[in-house]
């Protein structure tokens, strides 16, 4: 019992989906792990009654008046829950879609460095890369008597620097303040009434504030002078000797040689969210869109007839094709001839235009000419991208190719921002590094660093290290601190903000968590469990949801949720110590004490015979990386996490063949040589995105088996004789659904100060469709019916409709059998949500030379359901096909034809082939972290 005086969380009655009144005792102050069948209800539990429940108590301890902007929580389907502490969840889903949001901003490692750079770093000049100075008016005055003393100088302060302008109000102000004499450009000149300067010039003005001799007599008018001049120059300074040299003195940071000044920094200098510190060019992203030739015209062998100029497209009655008929003329090339076939200034002058008229003869009035102005093409796209229309906008986007800044080169910020620096290194450099980089950088950084650095970076420095730690700590040592947080995996950015909790050091919370092991490689399992305890023993209750072996072996206590997957789940099939658990019957229990595994193959596949190379892989941390894919193989790509797997597979090798087969315009990394593409004829790709963001989408829509089932109502003797189209059986449009709900079966109740109510619509029942529609039956089921139907009562209901039966088997196969062909995108979990579709992919029928990519689809998945995955992509691999999978769940590893480990560590350590080959040889690699673990479970 801890200082709440609650020994366990106890939840009674939870009926949240398919969780069947179930009661449930969860010890307090311990790590829990909730596993069980995907699809049994175990994020039910922990998200949607749990977390639920504590977020919305948490609400109602706000103010009415609070509440009303805040919109209310519903309250899950659960009797009572007791020993609730304050709850935070920490899922997968939440990933920042923002550019400007950083691995360094969300672990707020970014901020304190800015703070850092504000106050201790040294200014340097990017013109003579001298360091700046500043001094005081005491200082300044000291140095002019011993420098000039004896001699004849003129103290001017500038007022303009490099700017265009006449200037002539300037002239008139200073006249006012009483000064007679200006320093020019260089010259110096007597102000006259009405003088003014060319505007279109760029100019520098300073005011000639005092002309004296240095002496010891003249030391209180020096004085006087200097701070009169420095109030007018605005802390600058400049003094002219008689070689009519000018050196450069300032109160704030200037550079002695060449009279550059910067503003004394601030955190805000150091950010690329803000306009003091943003790159001008790229506003902070280090990256720009440009129209380029290549995007304008991608196929040279093309003419423009045929459609060479993919904005324009083919030839049509359309006035710039007569233009180009006229521009092209003096080049004896027309708009039949091949782009490749152009002289070069012909291509020039058609992408950027010229200042001559082109006269095109009018069809209307013989012998005349439309004398008309030619913007180029390139001009033209560039305009629409500043000034057109959103519809207009997206169009352009097809032409668009992101280049790293010309200015800022990915960093970021503004020239001056990089230009501060501390122990050689400015703030671009740092965000650039590795996690481990920066942590070796920081290793006794204090003996390195001047007595003042030391004493302002204290604690920040401590701050800095406390949170890269923590990073260190979960495995994260590859990340650098610019990599935007969308080009993250969901367990990737899950275990960032798990660095970000234990970094707040709270006491006596409920922290919740989905799956954080995806993604990791078991080496770095090893510290997410021993972050996880952390987090435990600092004093909280910590309940993860999850599948992976170690993390249940070293939890404190497991909660297996079944014991089937839909309907079929919603109870408590086991529960306690790991010890006493795995002695239960449960098939997680089973699995655990070896009693049910996933076999090894007795033999494993020779392949086709044919290949795929790839030479000379570079992009991001890949050293010149060359691989082969057998084809006709179950091939696996490992190695521990951010070793270059992403980057090698998707990145270079998927994209080159989108290129080749689906003609997509994204670049694929740089690689030196492809070969074998002849072998194969598609790829196909399965991602985890979600299948959709609103309750209208579903299994049904998604395959496309929604198409079919419609198609065969509309077939129907009823349908024919009302005269039924397709959109009739659509909950979608207007005709044939509910009106009242709009075709979505529930109505949302707006409650003023309580949670809006979902209730079913009183029309249609909750049946989506009007009574006219329902009147259509097959085998005496309406389309309402069917959507309610589950994939396994779909399978018998439709075996003798081949298409519809082909996709809902392929659902079937999938472990899918317990959702219902209706069932809202909203509600699938992730692993279903990719299982779908992977199902909708694996319904295409196959050419026997087809290439799957996978990432990683055992996230979410139970063993029993990583089995029933394998069969289906094993069947796929006997048919000829290849699948390749990125995968670090060893159970798929073990059972693959060909495996391709990468490493030996993650970031800038790894982008290495360590080997390749059966499992087996790869088990006796020395230096693979794979072979390691995957050694074990071939035993």
């Amino acid at each position: 019992m801890d200082l709440t005086g609650f020994s366990h969380i106890e939840v009674l009655g939870a009926r949240e989906h398919n969780l069947k009144n179930i009661d449930v005792s969860i010890p307090r102050n311990q790590l829990v792990v909730v596993t069980g069948i995907s699809g049994s209800g175990k994020s039910s539990l922990a998200f949607d009654t749990i977390y639920a429940e504590g977020q919305r108590r948490y609400m109602e301890s706000f103010s009415a008046y609070a509440r009303s902007f805040l919109g209310n929580m519903e309250r899950p389907d659960v009797d009572k829950i007791e020993g609730l502490s304050p709850v935070i969840s920490i899922e997968q889903k939440t990933t920042s879609k923002n550019p400007r949001s950083t691995v360094g901003t969300t672990t707020e490692i970014y901020d304190f460095l800015r703070l850092l750079y504000a106050r201790g770093s040294e200014a340097f000049s990017y013109l003579s890369g001298q360091k700046m100075v500043k001094q005081s008016v005491d200082q300044i005055i000291a140095t002019l008597t011993t420098q000039f003393d004896g001699s004849k100088i003129v103290l001017l302060a500038p007022v303009i620097k490099g700017r265009k302008g006449h200037y002539r109000e300037l002239f008139v102000q200073i006249a006012k303040w009483g000064y007679t004499k200006v320093r020019v450009d260089g010259e110096i000149l007597d102000i006259e009434p009405k003088m003014q300067l060319d505007r279109f010039k760029v100019h520098d003005i300073e005011v000639v504030i005092d002309r004296l001799v240095v002496t010891d007599d003249e030391r209180v008018r020096l004085s006087q002078s200097l701070q009169t001049a420095m109030q007018v120059g605005k802390g600058q300074v400049y003094v002219l000797d008689g070689a009519s040299h000018v050196h450069y003195f300032s109160q704030t940071l200037m550079d002695p040689e060449t009279g550059l000044s910067y503003d004394e920094p601030a955190p805000n200098t150091f950010s690329f969210n803000s306009p003091y510190g943003a790159c001008p060019c790229c506003n902070g992203l280090g990256v720009i869109e440009e129209i380029t030739e290549d995007s304008v015209i991608p196929d040279r062998k093309l003419s423009i007839v045929r459609g060479a100029i993919a904005p324009i497209g083919e030839y049509r009655e359309l006035w710039i094709f007569k233009q180009l008929e006229v521009l092209l003329k003096p080049f004896q090339v027309g708009l039949s001839t091949p782009i490749e076939k152009f002289p070069l200034e012909a291509v020039e002058m058609m992408l950027y235009g010229t200042d001559e008229p082109v006269p095109v003869p009018s069809k209307k009035y013989v012998g005349t000419e439309w004398s008309t102005k030619y913007d180029g093409i390139i001009n033209f796209l560039k305009r629409q991208q500043e000034s057109g229309s959103e519809k207009t906008q997206d169009w352009l986007k097809d032409f668009l190719v992101i280049k790293t800044c010309p200015d800022c080169g990915e960093k970021k910020k503004k020239k001056e921002a990089l230009h501060f620096k501390i122990d050689g290194k400015h703030i671009g450099e740092l965000a650039q590094m590795d996690v481990l980089e920066l942590e070796q950088w920081l290793e006794g950084l204090e003996l390195r660093i001047s007595d003042r650095q030391r004493q302002i970076g204290t604690e920040v420095l401590k701050e800095i290290r406390k949170r890269v730690g923590f990073l260190t700590q979960i495995g994260l040592t590859y990340l650098t601190l610019d990599r935007p947080m969308k080009t993250l995996s969901g367990g990737e950015s899950q275990r960032i903000r798990l660095a970000t909790q234990i970094g707040t050091q709270l006491v006596g919370v409920l922290y919740i968590m989905d799956e954080p092991s995806i993604g990791l490689h078991q080496r770095d399992n090893e510290k997410l469990i021993q972050a996880l305890k952390d987090l435990r023993d600092l004093g909280n209750s910590v309940l993860v949801v999850e599948h992976d072996k170690d993390m249940m072996l070293e939890s404190d206590y497991i909660l297996d949720i079944g014991p089937g997957a839909g309907r079929h789940g919603g109870h408590v099939v086991g529960f306690g110590k790991p010890a006493d658990f795995i002695k239960l019957g449960t098939p997680t229990a089973q699995y655990l004490n070896g009693e049910l595994s996933i076999d090894v193959p007795k033999a494993r596949r020779s392949g086709n015979g044919h290949q795929i190379e790839l030479k000379g892989a570079t992009g991001n941390n890949l050293k010149n990386v060359s691989i082969t894919l057998p084809l006709g193989k179950f091939i696996s790509v490992t190695g521990v996490s951010g070793s270059g797997k992403s980057t090698l597979i998707h990145d270079t090798l998927v994209l080159k063949l989108k290129q080749h087969f689906d003609r997509t315009k994204r670049d694929a990394m740089p690689f030196k040589s492809m070969t074998g593409l002849e072998h194969i004829d598609k790829i196909i790709e399965v991602d985890q995105s979600p299948i959709g963001r609103t309750p209208r989408s579903n299994p049904a829509t998604y395959t496309n088996m929604y198409t079919d089932i419609r198609a065969l109502y509309c077939e129907l003797p009823e349908s024919k004789i009302r005269g039924y189209k397709a959109g009739r059986f659509s909950f979608n449009v207007k005709g044939g659904r509910c009106e009242s709900c709009e075709g979505a079966g529930r109505k949302k109740i707006e409650m003023e100060f309580l949670p809006d109510v979902l209730v079913e619509c009183e029309t249609c029942k909750g049946k989506r469709f009007n009574r006219e529609t329902l009147e259509v039956r097959f085998k005496g089921k309406s389309i309402s019916d069917v959507l309610d139907m589950t994939v396994e009562q779909a399978l018998v209901f439709f075996e003798n409709q081949p298409r519809i039966h082909r996709r809902v088997q392929t659902l079937a196969e999938v472990g899918l059998g317990y959702i219902t062909l209706g069932q809202h995108a909203t509600t699938l979990s992730g692993g279903e949500a990719q299982r779908v579709k992977l199902a909708e992919e694996l319904s295409k029928k196959d050419t026997g030379k087809t290439l799957y990519v996978l990432d990683e689809p055992t996230t979410g998945l139970h063993f029993q359901d990583v089995k029933l995955l394998l069969d289906v992509l094993q069947k796929l691999v006997d048919k000829g096909n290849t699948v390749l999978i990125i995968e670090h769940n060893l159970d798929v590893v073990k059972v693959s034809d060909y495996v391709i480990d990468m490493g030996p560590e993650g970031g800038n350590a790894g982008g290495q082939l360590v080997g390749s080959g059966t499992p087996e040889q790869i088990a006796k690699l020395k230096g693979s972290e794979t072979g390691r673990f995957l050694k074990k479970e071939l035993r």
